[in-house]
Parts: structure tokens; sequence; C-alpha cells
């Protein structure tokens, strides 16, 4: 009998790639989990510290410290290697780390050429849309193969924020962050819905109970939520590592699962030559097909100035 062993290789063993591990391990998501970490001695004991959780987990899986050579029969390669931000409450630009992750970049991806690795790449490293862009050039990888998380978290939050707004729980809420993994995203409200239902004509049919409710505030409680975390504990953790495990499990499940994910846009929506954040059907191909959401014109505005901006720090990166 032949069985097939699911592996995650996670670059990066900080924060956020320990806690996406947790979230993979504890879902059971993959049976075996390999860290690679400039920091050999920290990829060890997260290793380790991991490993010990999984005799109280549901399932059993194999988690331990390697280096390049053993990403080559991974299914799913995660990227969450970067600096750490220094940023001061008030300041909010993912741009900032962009010289720093690009150097750290220039050791990591000729590791992952020279590997022998073919699976697909899960980007998390921030800017999330503009790192991806320059992992896929710097690599020449296939473009359905590589994408970021990117607003998968930022639509949670969005949900989140829509919930307490509304009194309606977030798991009945679907909801969208656009665009970019950053100050240019973006919520289309014309395409968000409560069990199924326009949001806009729930508004518009109970205008008494709504009266107050700020949609362009909701947006902005979503956006700014991962920096009241980032500047309260040092770190995001536990939201972005359940997103994590949410694209892996729709890719490694050959789900159909549509998630906002960062994918490269060809003439969809109008954009090329760009990774962006837009629902997308995620199987064990990787990026299967670009859902097209029919925006407003304002809302295609901010897909194209969030594009552009990406765009200009995508030319940015290469030139460093």
């Amino acid at each position: 009998m032949s069985l097939n062993r699911r592996k995650i290789a996670i670059i990066g063993a900080g924060h956020v790639g320990s806690h996406g591990g947790y979230a993979l391990l504890s879902q059971g998501i993959c049976e075996e989990l390999v860290y690679i970490d400039i920091n050999k001695e920290k990829a060890v004991a997260q290793a380790l510290d991991l490993f010990d959780s999984t005799t109280y987990l549901q399932k059993h899986a194999y988690v331990y410290a390697g280096d390049y050579s053993d990403i080559a029969d991974a299914d799913i390669l995660i990227v969450a290697a970067g600096p750490l931000p220094d940023m001061k409450a008030g300041e909010n630009d993912r741009q900032q780390t962009l010289p720093a992750t690009v150097a750290i970049l220039k050791d990591i991806i000729p590791q992952i050429k020279n590997s022998g690795f073919n699976g697909i790449i899960v980007n998390i490293s921030n800017p999330a849309d503009v790192v991806t862009h320059y992992i896929q050039e710097k690599l020449q990888w296939d473009k359905k193969r590589i994408l970021s998380t990117s607003t998968t978290l930022d639509s949670s939050r969005v949900r989140r924020a829509i919930s307490e707004a509304t009194g309606y729980d977030q798991k009945s809420i679907n909801a969208y962050a656009l665009g970019e993994h950053g100050e240019s995203q973006f919520v289309p409200w014309s395409t968000v819905t409560v069990a199924g239902k326009p949001l806009l004509r729930l508004i518009a049919e109970q205008k008494e109970r709504f009266a107050s409710l700020d949609l362009d505030a909701i947006a902005a409680r979503g956006k700014s939520a991962g920096w009241t975390i980032l500047w309260g504990k040092g770190s995001t953790e536990f939201g972005i590592g359940a997103s994590i495990a949410e694209v892996c499990r729709a890719i490694l499940g050959d789900e159909n699962r549509i998630l906002p994910v960062s994918t490269y846009l060809n003439g969809e929506y109008g954009e090329h030559n760009v990774f962006a954040s837009v629902p997308s059907k995620l199987n064990k191909d990787g990026v299967a097909e670009v859902i097209e959401l029919n925006l407003t014109e304002d809302e295609q505005k901010k897909l194209d100035a969030s594009c552009k901006s990406m765009n200009e720090n995508y030319e940015r990166a290469l030139a460093l």
C-alpha cells in the first residue's frame, strides 16, 4: 500500500513561520514539516517545540530543522523570511522593509533554485505582493504556482469589522479586501453579501437600523487591524497562521476553494504584469482560475491605483 505524505517546508522560523507551522499541524494539513532558518539553533528549537506538541494534536507529523536539500520533495514551500519590522506606533508602511527583505532574498533565491524544488510557493514575506512578484521573476517560476496569502488575512479582518458593526456573524458574511496587502487595499462594497444578500441592499431596506453604518470606517478598521496588533505586541501571529493553513489546505486538498490571494494578473481586471490580491480558485495546481468580480467604476479605479503602486514598488525592488 502506498501512502502520500504531504510535506511543507518553511523558510523562516520566526513568529509568523512558527505560528503558521502550528496552524498546519493542529489542523492536520501536513504529515511532514521542515524549517530552514539562517539561525539554525532557532530552527532546531522551533521544530522541536512543535514536534512535542503533536503528541496531543489530531494527527501524527514529523517536524524537524533542515537545509535547502530537504525541500526538493516538498509539496509547498512557504517563504516567511524577512527582517523584524521596526516601526513605531503610528507608522504603517510595509514598503519600509523592502530593501532589507530583498537583501535576504538574494541569499535565499539561489538556494531554492539549486534545491530541485518543483512545488508551489506561498510567500508571506512583506511587502507581500511585491516580494511574490520579485521571487517569481528571479526564479522564473510558473506564475500559477506562486502566490501570496496577501489579503486572505485582511479579508478576515474586514469580515470581523462588518460583523461588529452589523451584528451578523462573520462566517455568514462574504467580503474581500482587494489589491495590495497594504495601504492601497480597498473593500468592493458592491460585492459584499450577508447570507448571499448584498449588504448594500440590506442597508437600503433597513435604513433606520443601519443609519449610522459608516462603510469607510469599517474598511479602515479592517485595514488598520494588523498595525494595531504589530504596535501592541511586535508581530502578527495567530491570524496569519490560520490564513496560511487555509491556503495550504485548499491546495493540498485540491479543493477548488475561492480565496483572495495575490496572483499574477495578465489581463484580468484590465491589469497586466502585476501580482495583486483577487478572488482565486486554488487547487493542486496552485491558482487555477482568477474570478473577476463585477466592480463599479469607482472600485475599478481603486484597484488600478493599488496595482500602479505595487508595480512602482516592484520596479524599485528590481533596482535594489
